[in-house]
């Protein structure tokens, strides 16, 4: 039951101002840069946009989850947890900071947490794959194989 309460929680942080924007932009066509690591390809670089056209991306992302199922993300944002440190977040602010978008992610290994993690509430850049996983009936969006640029 707790868990299912941070999960409500985290999503509704998540979706709580998904109305703040009447425009979205769809990876095809938006504009967003696609880039490379030495490891992999990125297909969403939300690193190089402004805080503006992240709001709406990672709110597209929301709305329209299976546009971007397999595709390589890089966000920036501050680091969250839930309060039982099931669930890591990265999280952004919109433009005028009056809403958040946030997505989760899953650091690859799945290490513990907190030694693995940075502090809560700090700026961390993280690159993983945008997948979905069933709780119960719900399903839910994160990323997958997640790693932490230094």
């Amino acid at each position: 039951m707790k868990k299912l309460i941070a999960v409500l929680c985290a999503l509704t942080l998540v979706f709580s101002c998904t109305a703040c924007t009447s425009k979205t932009s769809k990876p095809a066509d938006s504009g967003i840069p696609e880039t490379t690591t030495a490891t992999q390809k990125i297909d969403v670089d939300l690193t190089l946009l402004s805080s503006t056209m992240i709001y709406s991306e990672v709110s597209n992302m929301v709305a329209n989850p299976n546009e971007y199922i397999g595709k390589t993300v890089k966000m920036n944002g501050n680091f969250s947890t839930d309060e039982n440190n099931f669930y890591y977040f990265c999280v952004i602010a919109d433009a005028t900071a009056c809403c958040s978008q946030g997505l989760e992610f899953i650091l690859k290994g799945n290490p513990s947490f907190p030694d693995a993690y940075p502090e809560i509430g700090s700026e961390i850049t993280v690159t993983g794959r945008f997948e979905s996983y069933n709780e119960g009936t719900e399903v839910y969006y994160h990323l997958v194989d997640a790693v932490l640029d230094a």
